[in-house]
């Protein structure tokens, strides 16, 4: 029987990590790497992914893709199967949130009755379809191995609906919205993980989702005291603080676990 440092290392794998150079992308690289795993940084940017591998503490390549694209993805494919042979482990970590060019703006376009179609589809392109396609084309050479393991990021916004109140200033303007589409997509991620975790079950293929609660990144002061109000713990989270979460989905630690959804949230949807 192995021993519990054991279950836990991700000696002689590989990891691939969507939107690797993310808040906390970056964290999920180094947990992995830190757990023994060779990893494979993947975001939009080549020369950030390849400086951003060579400070992990394994072999670690950097790797530029468009998840959104099926042919990118393949490449994608070509480039770590011809440096390591395999991929273990698949992160969806990949997502874009809502972003508004003129911040004075914002709380106007990102009602929902004002919600550009554009960034809608966008949402749906990089958070639905890149899962898709990564689960797929990487996905379906783990299942003709027999084995692996794909981790599907999604949010507490994927189970609870967004608290608008979150974005209100002290004097009572809103400052912004959060739209339909992140919630929409983030819940699309969870549905999908038991889809696969249902189909590729039989080839030792496991699937979960990991939802990460909010995480402290220099938002306004009004937003994190009203973030802490709601959430049991009193806080946000830390960046680091979803790597031991990841580690244990990632490893034999939890070999008997597909098709869930592990929440870190500080409490969020307890209440």
């Amino acid at each position: 029987m192995a021993s519990l440092p054991e279950i836990f290392s991700l000696d002689n794998k590989v990891a691939l990590v969507t939107g690797a150079l993310g808040l906390i992308g970056r964290h999920h690289c180094e947990a992995l790497a830190e757990a023994g795993a060779n990893v494979v940084v993947c975001d939009l940017d080549s020369v950030k992914c390849i400086d951003f591998a060579k400070t992990l503490p394994q072999k670690s390549i950097g790797v530029a893709a468009d998840i959104t694209k099926k042919k990118s993805v393949k490449e994608l494919l070509d480039k770590v199967t011809k440096e390591f042979g395999q991929i273990d482990v698949l992160v969806n970590n990949a997502a874009i949130n809502d972003m508004f060019e003129n911040p004075q703006a914002a709380a106007e376009q990102s009602k929902f009755e004002n919600y550009p179609l554009e960034l809608w589809q966008k949402s749906l392109d990089v958070n639905v379809t890149g899962m898709f396609l990564c689960s797929q084309i990487i996905g379906s050479t783990m299942a003709e191995a027999g084995s692996g393991s794909i981790i599907n990021v999604a949010s507490t916004y994927g189970i609870v609906a967004p608290d608008q109140s979150l974005y209100q200033k002290p004097d009572g303007t809103q400052s912004f919205y959060k739209s339909a589409a992140y919630p929409v997509t983030k819940g699309a991620v969870i549905s999908f993980t038991r889809f696969l975790a249902a189909y590729w079950g039989e080839k030792g293929v496991r699937v979960n989702t990991l939802s990460p609660g909010g995480v402290e990144n220099n938002q306004d002061e009004y937003f994190i005291e009203n973030y802490k109000r709601k959430t049991p713990l009193g806080r946000m989270a830390q960046p680091n603080e979803y790597k031991g979460a990841l580690i244990f989905l990632a490893s034999d630690a939890s070999s008997y676990m597909t098709g869930a959804n592990l929440v870190v949230d500080g409490g969020w949807t307890a209440c």
